[in-house]
């Protein structure tokens, strides 16, 4: 609850404060960010030769077909699935393939049957709320502005038109997927559903039909193998020696094509994995689970080899441990990376920094784009000292549809373009191997308080602080368990107690923040001195910050007070 009234009564008094914290809603506590679950390493397949390629090619077609029917019968089954029809249809993968292949298959087939159906309910939602927005907008009058977070009556009667068309679209499009969801059926495409409308629009991807159809049948191929404990290298199906051999068991269809015992094909290629090389060695050897991928990069005309493998569960550091370094704030945006150090009081250290990336072009571009970033912004937490960074738990999926923001259209597209979910992972796995924690806050506020409270004090001639770098230091305070909110600046000189507590921040307890100071008793000009005139007490009560005389004056009991004078005054009169 403190938090929210972090910002309220500062200025404008109670009354004022009450109205504002009607708006506020409550702030989440900060926590550590879980470790990564798995771990996946690429090498190149170099040196492959012509037979090679045809075996990899004729095996990823007849898996990818056997992929492909066996998804088109789990979408038929819908919800009507269970053990029975999922045992039916691995047995006859099984006489086509074999036990490891088909196992393989049907796995992949429910994961991906999963993530449709996921996406299917966040459609529903999206649908739904987009439905709640055009109701409630059309219920009011024209040229009406909203009020408590919520929009107002559209601008004109053009403009209400079509919108209650649209409604009419969105209410019909909900009750086809509310249907569709209500009998388990889903919609997915192997290969990608974006890969397949490009077939249509070759000329925008530059691309002809030929290249076209080539990265299509390679995203339809399969060549996955998951991992078996206890059995040699981990892996029966694809099997990669720790000398780099790599060695796949064939189909029963394509026996034929073998060149080694029990119907395996060796390959001339060989991988050393330089990442990770000596870790996935040591599972290699000790026999424990890895799952391989093999696929192709129909530009290039490579094969590429993934292996991963299931992540021991890394060692929970506590939140306060990670506090005590202080921490890195950072501010995620759509063009750059926002940071901050602060020390363990809370306060700014140094100069802000920024990491600026370019998140146009190719996908590896984007990709290396973010991985640049995060690899500087890593290297400068470990040269700090710090154990932890601070990020904004963010997730914007509920505010990208087009009936929340209205004509906003611009802030529509911003939010589109932030990587929250790309970065935060990307930079959870790298902080996990350079052994820092990463804290994830409520992004509630940030941006507005961190400029309200930060951005002006932190600004002098030779720097201008962003509000951007004060939201990185607004993040940093709250994983730190501090109010954004600084202390109030110090008295003048020409006040009574001359230089009070300072405008830099202390630790949580401390009494007084940006508020105004409560009336004590005692000498209150500078004529009399300590220890002089007709109030003079001790001189412990004329310090300002928390000694032990003022505290008792301020809570002081005043039938205790009068039991005193009482005595006093005994005590004359004898």
């Amino acid at each position: 609850m403190s938090a929210r009234f972090e910002s309220v009564f500062g200025r404008g008094g109670w009354g004022a404060g009450v109205a504002e914290l009607k708006r506020l809603r409550q702030i989440a506590r900060p926590f550590v960010v879980d470790g990564p679950s798995g771990v996946s390493i690429r090498d190149r397949l170099k040196g492959m030769t012509v037979e090679d390629e045809e075996v990899l090619r004729a095996v990823g077609a007849h898996m990818g077909r056997l992929a492909s029917w066996d998804l088109a019968r789990r979408v038929r089954d819908g919800l009507g699935h269970s053990a029975e029809t999922w045992a039916t249809r691995k047995r006859e993968l099984t006489s086509v393939s074999s036990s490891r292949w088909a196992g393989s298959i049907t796995a992949n087939t429910h994961d991906q049957w999963s993530l449709s159906r996921r996406a299917q309910q966040a459609h529903l939602q999206s649908l739904d709320a987009g439905i709640r927005a055009i109701r409630h907008r059309l219920s009011l009058p024209l040229g009406e502005k909203g009020s408590r977070g919520r929009p107002g009556g559209y601008r004109s009667r053009r403009e209400w038109f079509q919108k209650s068309r649209r409604l009419t679209v969105l209410e019909g499009r909900y009750e086809q997927v509310k249907a569709e969801h209500e009998t388990g059926r889903v919609s997915v495409v192997r290969g990608g559903k974006r890969l397949l409308h490009q077939r249509h629009h070759l000329a925008a991807t530059d691309r002809t039909p030929e290249q076209w159809r080539a990265k299509w049948e390679a995203a339809r191929w399969f060549l996955t193998a998951d991992g078996e404990s206890g059995k040699k290298c981990g892996n029966q199906t694809i099997r990669v020696s720790p000398d780099g051999e790599v060695s796949i068991k064939l189909p029963l269809p394509l026996a034929g094509l073998a060149n080694a015992k029990y119907g395996r094909y060796v390959f001339a290629a060989r991988v050393s994995f330089p990442y990770r090389g000596e870790e996935w060695r040591d599972r290699v050897t000790g026999n424990r689970a890895v799952a391989y991928r093999i696929h192709l990069a129909p530009v290039s005309g490579r094969w590429y080899l993934d292996a991963s493998w299931t992540r021991k569960d890394l060692p929970v550091v506590p939140l306060d441990t990670l506090r005590v370094g202080g921490v890195i704030g950072v501010d995620m945006n759509a063009d750059h990376i926002a940071a901050w150090l602060l020390d363990p009081h809370g306060n700014p250290v140094g100069e802000p920094r920024r990491f600026v990336y370019d998140l146009t072009g190719t996908t590896s571009h984007r990709d290396a784009q973010l991985r640049h970033v995060l690899t500087r912004l890593v290297h400068w937490a470990k040269g700090s000292g710090v154990q932890a960074v601070a990020i904004e738990d963010l997730d914007f999926t509920a505010s990208t549809t087009r009936e929340k923001h209205g004509r906003r259209k611009k802030f529509r597209q911003l939010i589109s373009v932030i990587p929250t979910a790309k970065l935060r992972a990307r930079l959870v796995s790298m902080c996990a191997e350079a052994g820092i924690g990463v804290i994830a806050v409520d992004p509630a506020y940030t941006s507005k308080w961190g400029a309200e409270h930060w951005q002006k004090s932190m600004t002098s001639g030779k720097r201008q602080t962003s509000r951007h770098a004060a939201a990185a230091v607004a993040i940093g305070r709250r994983a730190l368990g501090h109010r954004i909110r600084r202390r109030a600046a110090p008295p003048r000189d020409d006040q009574s107690d001359r230089r009070g507590h300072r405008t830099t921040q202390a630790r949580p307890g401390t009494p007084v923040r940006e508020e105004h100071r409560p009336h004590i008793p005692g000498p209150r000009t500078r004529s009399d001195g300590a220890g002089r005139g007709r109030n003079a007490v001790d001189q412990d009560t004329q310090h300002r910050s928390g000694c032990p005389a003022e505290q008792e004056l301020r809570y002081q009991d005043s039938l205790s007070l009068s039991s005193q004078e009482r005595s006093r005054r005994l005590r004359f009169d004898s």
